[in-house]
């Protein structure tokens, strides 16, 4: 319990139960130097106790000093009222607690709780004024005090620290269910775009095929059309390989007898044929997460399909490299670069989809002109840390 509301509560009420104790057993000095101590712990509560209430949850984190000044000055204060009158003894239930909660550790609240329980102890025995008997009488006094405080206080430190290893599962859990949900989409998105690439191989692309086959049989057959007959070849030629490369581009994921490796060498390979565009594939012999395999192969993916539509480029390559703490992906051709195209590139060309891909990952995506001073071509660059941070 670490409302303030709630400990101005227990020494209001604290405060008022040993102040009427005392005011009818004692009627001479101890009287007023009892009711002076209580006026003083609710002076040292007010100014600095207050303030230290949950010291371990606080932010800026109270001081060890401050923390041991203020169990100092209530143990002090209440052993000072138990020397003018014994019944004083009783602020033991608000003082006892109020340790625990103002320590910065368990360790300091245990070592407070038992030089608190010593110091009220001989406070409590010269208020007694009874010799031996008094002393005996203040060993039982304290003893029990601080075993019933001890045992209570390490009770519901238990209890808190399981709260709070309980939470911090909870939100490694709702970590976990975060990435599933993320792989759950993806794997959903994967498999369909697997099927369209099938549809597209299946109907379009060999419908456009007998298209080209019967424009160069009509051309043979009617030659005075050949002018319109070779525009409908030349257009279906070009719808052929727009959807071949479609196909290219949505290969499916490394399996189980695949590595990332060989699945974007055969995407290299598939991608020259159905362009011609000459891809070389450089890959480091790596072993990686599955997320992370799909968002390179994705990555690629992408990479490849701008260079088929924008980059009027002749050859490629794909490299992927391992570093100490992350892994790269570069894509380069020999195109005709950024060009114009500088200032738009962010917002088109499935640059934004990649981010946000590359960004869920904790990575980073750099699209820039070719460094090769010989290319005019153009770069991307996608860097994936290794090492990804958890919530706690």
């Amino acid at each position: 319990m670490t409302s303030p509301k709630w400990w101005d509560l227990a020494l209001v009420a604290t405060v008022l139960i040993v102040g009427i104790t005392v005011a009818s057993v004692n009627d001479g000095i101890g009287r007023w130097g009892a009711w002076a101590a209580l006026a003083t712990l609710i002076v040292v509560y007010v100014a600095f106790g207050r303030r230290l209430i949950g010291a371990e949850e606080l932010n800026p984190r109270p001081t060890l000093a401050a923390s041991l000044s203020l169990q100092t000055l209530l143990a002090l204060t209440v052993a000072a009222g138990s020397a003018f009158e014994p019944n004083v003894i009783t602020a033991q239930i608000f003082i006892f607690p109020l340790l625990w909660v103002v320590s910065l550790s368990t360790k300091q609240a245990v070592l407070a709780n038992i030089g608190a329980a010593a110091v009220i102890a001989v406070g409590f025995v010269i208020g007694l004024r009874e010799g031996q008997d008094g002393i005996v009488q203040g060993i039982f006094v304290g003893g029990l005090s601080l075993g019933f405080s001890l045992a209570l206080g390490l009770w519901i430190s238990q209890i808190a620290a399981y709260g709070d290893e309980r939470q911090r599962l909870l939100v490694d859990l709702q970590a976990a269910q975060g990435e599933l949900e993320l792989l759950s989409r993806d794997a959903g998105a994967t498999a369909e775009r697997e099927r369209i690439a099938r549809e597209i191989h299946d109907t379009i692309a060999q419908s456009l095929t007998s298209v080209v086959m019967l424009a160069q049989r009509a051309r043979l057959e009617q030659p005075t059309a050949e002018s319109t007959l070779e525009m409908i070849e030349s257009t279906a030629r070009e719808a052929l390989g727009e959807a071949r490369a479609l196909v290219a581009v949505n290969a499916g994921l490394p399996g189980d007898d695949a590595s990332l490796g060989e699945t974007l060498h055969r995407l290299a390979e598939r991608f020259r044929r159905e362009t011609g565009v000459i891809v070389t594939a450089h890959i480091d012999a790596i072993t990686l997460p599955r997320d992370l395999e799909v968002v390179l192969l994705r990555c690629a993916q992408e990479g490849l399909a701008n260079v088929r539509k924008h980059a009027n480029a002749g050859a490629a390559s794909v490299t992927i490299e391992q570093h100490a703490d992350a892994v790269t992906l570069t894509i380069e051709d020999d195109g005709s670069g950024l060009g114009e195209l500088r200032d738009t590139i962010e917002h088109g060309f499935g640059l934004s989809g990649m981010r946000d891909r590359v960004g869920l990952v904790g990575g980073q995506l750099r699209i820039s002109d070719a460094a090769s001073a010989t290319s005019t071509g153009t770069r991307l660059e996608v860097t994936i840390p290794l090492v990804r941070e958890t919530s706690r």
